[in-house]
């Protein structure tokens, strides 16, 4: 990171910090949902960004560890657990599982077939959860907030948002330092060229691998964080389109930076909770079919926005060094 993009992310988190006592003062309470949303899609995003922006890993089956992570603090709030140094630990932990499984299997192929293998994982993780007719199925199941032994009161909305925010700086933190350090030079020097990097004697597989569980173990934190916010578990969480919907937050925020997928998730999101009034009516009035008037919307700031939101504050130096 550069200075102008340390200052870029410390004036986003700031915005983060300043919503809750604004939407107090504004007495706009609806807002704080919104941002607490947008910060754990964020990590979501900022995850697959590990493996998309620097590994050059194409992955369209992320939010099946987002459901994993929800499902684990679900399946417990169901059996009476709802103590949240059990759920969330559990909730990362089983992804990190599914993850290393899925990608030592996806990482043996390249390109499309990388594509179409981690799609079909998650597909197939997607059905599963539709099938345990125990845990509600194809109608989902509630979920209880999670319980921190008298520490944090998840049911107070301000402990929780400051929760969301915490994981979502500490996940910018450790990714920061992830990438600069001698594994994340070997990661990104693997998407420019991998056969130097093996013939320089480095396991890039393994490298990808552990990226690959990483990114995985962040996914399952958002999922844990996401079950909790709306206290209600689904398998549409864990679909291929809320995949392909993290994977277009990384690519409008700007692939490969970290704040960039932040920026992602909060535009998607904003555009989503806040079209205009003629876009909105037309978006209605096409029923199932509003992904074909969104779809060109979103094609368009990627082509005219080359790197992403990241890169027009960077290019037109709105955030000075």
């Amino acid at each position: 990171m550069n200075k102008r993009q340390i200052w870029l992310t410390l004036i986003t988190l700031a915005l983060f910090a300043a919503v809750p006592p604004l939407t107090v003062i504004l007495d706009q309470p609806f807002y704080m949902d919104v941002v607490a949303r947008i910060m754990i899609l964020a990590i979501a995003a900022v995850s697959l960004d590990l493996t998309l922006g620097y590994g050059g890993m194409v992955s369209f089956g992320h939010a099946a560890y987002m459901g994993v992570g929800a499902y684990a603090v679900g399946i417990l709030s169901y059996y009476g657990m709802d103590n949240g140094f059990l759920q969330f630990p559990l909730a990362m932990g089983a992804s990190a599982l599914i993850g290393l499984v899925f990608g030592a299997m996806s990482l043996r192929t390249t390109g499309v077939y990388f594509i179409m293998i981690t799609l079909a994982f998650a597909q197939m993780l997607y059905f599963l959860a539709v099938s345990l007719e125990e845990f509600g199925g194809d109608d989902g199941m509630p979920a209880m907030r999670s319980e921190f032994a008298g520490l944090l009161d998840l049911n107070d909305s301000m402990q929780f948002y400051y929760l969301i925010f915490a994981c979502l700086a500490l996940t910018l933190i450790i990714l920061h330092r992830l990438v600069l350090s001698r594994f994340g030079m070997v990661i990104r020097a693997a998407r420019g060229n991998e056969r130097r990097m093996q013939a320089l004697g480095f396991s890039t597989y393994r490298y990808k691998l552990t990226a690959f569980t990483i990114a995985a173990t962040l996914c399952g934190l958002s999922g844990a964080l996401f079950a909790n916010l709306n206290e209600f578990v689904s398998p549409d969480v864990m679909q291929w389109t809320h995949s392909g919907e993290i994977m277009i937050m990384v690519i409008m925020g700007g692939m490969g930076t970290l704040i960039g997928p932040v920026l992602g998730a909060a535009a998607f999101l904003l555009l989503e909770e806040n079209l205009p009034e003629w876009m909105e009516l037309v978006m209605t009035n096409a029923g199932e079919h509003w992904a074909i008037i969104m779809g060109p919307i979103l094609i368009a700031l990627v082509l005219f926005g080359r790197g992403g939101i990241h890169a027009l504050f960077i290019r037109k130096g709105k955030v000075h060094g």
